[in-house]
């Protein structure tokens, strides 16, 4: 018997973006991640990046704490006006994340639109959100390494993974703490685009790729060798 060959052709890379704020979220969770993205854009020609939030009010990366120094983005959609074609949306972490009703909102959107999205991306803490959102359940997943007992206490139905700079299982990608968002998200283009399009990014930005996810220096047991 003749093998079939399916015609069907390969799934295209990603094209649609987003990356849902709210107050108090870690700057550079969301900066580095947008940063690789509108590096990526003129290789990639269609490259789209939304910035959700509850309202089109600037958002803030002050935290409540005493002194809390932090800069403002402006959204382009609310969460009730996202587009309907979004196919990537990324969740930074940040003090933010631990006020449970600041951000209910995010919770409830990331859980209506995750059946329609192809990848679902978190940085840091914003894995809080993403248990709260019901989606990391049986799933592999990683967080901010100083907080992580925390965020896995929020999952006991996640397969956290202590020892890890990020964790991508299936359609779901977690990173550690804040800088880890960058390799994550320049994994994430490299498994999209190819290794040479996630390089060309990291040059152009100066910044040395760790190409390796469990390569944690910051993990606790890695601490404890350096010390």
């Amino acid at each position: 018997m003749a093998s079939v060959v399916s015609t069907t052709p390969p799934s295209s890379p990603p094209l649609k973006y987003a990356v849902a704020l709210f107050n108090g979220f870690q700057l550079l969770d969301a900066a580095g991640p947008l940063d690789v993205l509108a590096m990526l854009s003129p290789l990639v020609p269609g490259i789209e990046v939304v910035i959700l939030a509850q309202t089109l009010a600037p958002v803030t990366s002050r935290t409540k704490r005493p002194g809390s120094v932090g800069q403002e983005i402006v959204p382009t959609h609310t969460f009730d006006t996202a587009p309907d074609d979004i196919e990537v949306l990324l969740i930074p972490g940040g003090g933010g994340t631990r006020d449970h009703d600041g951000t209910q909102a995010l919770v409830d959107y990331a859980a209506k639109t995750f059946p329609k999205l192809r990848y679902f991306l978190t940085v840091c803490t914003g894995a809080a959100l993403a248990v709260r959102a019901g989606l990391l359940d049986g799933r592999r997943a990683t967080t901010n390494k100083l907080a992580f007992d925390w965020v896995a206490s929020l999952g006991p139905k996640v397969n956290w993974v202590r020892h890890a700079r990020w964790v991508s299982d299936g359609n779901i990608w977690t990173s550690s703490g804040i800088s880890a968002g960058i390799d994550m998200t320049l994994a994430f283009v490299a498994a999209q685009y190819g290794e040479k399009t996630a390089d060309t990014v990291a040059y152009r930005q100066e910044y040395i790729r760790n190409k390796d996810p469990n390569n944690d220096p910051f993990a606790p047991d890695s601490m404890k060798q350096d010390q």
